[in-house]
């Protein structure tokens, strides 16, 4: 079942963009995707990619060859790879992220680890890109509220 933030709520109609639960699933999957690629798929493909499952290893090597074959597919180069990470930051639900709580405190607000506790995996994978500094960092705010941490 898709899981999309309101603070999505301005582009998951098209899918113009990339939303958060994709782009989690390109982080586990090792796929870096751009945006520009992301344009090149139809509609019908972004939504398989938002419905496909990437949880159990066999998910998640099945979502990659079918994001390398799409991608060799529409773009006519083979996708970009990524850094898997073995202990993502956002599985971890006892530790907030030091540059997250920086952001955070940038809002006023300071998280306290039953809240990031309380967080779904997806929530916190949000704050987390939300909250790098090479992100426009526009929706961080935004997901402070709907996540109700302010």
């Amino acid at each position: 079942m898709p899981n999309f933030f309101e603070f999505e709520a301005d582009f998951v109609d098209s899918l113009r963009c990339i939303p958060m639960q994709v782009r989690q699933k390109l982080d586990t999957s090792g796929i870096k995707l751009k945006l520009s690629d992301w344009s090149h798929l139809t509609k019908l493909e972004r939504e398989t990619l938002v419905e496909l499952p990437c949880s159990t290893e066999a998910e998640i090597q099945s979502y990659r060859k079918y994001l390398h074959n799409l991608i060799l597919e529409r773009t006519g180069t083979p996708a970009a790879e990524l850094l898997i990470e073995p202990n993502p930051a956002w599985l971890d639900a006892k530790n907030v992220p030091t540059n997250l709580q920086e952001k955070a405190r940038e809002f006023g607000v300071m998280l306290s680890s039953q809240q990031w506790a309380e967080l779904t995996p997806l929530q916190r994978f949000a704050l987390i890109k939300l909250s790098r500094p090479s992100h426009e960092n526009q929706n961080f705010p935004k997901a402070l509220k709907e996540f109700h941490l302010f």
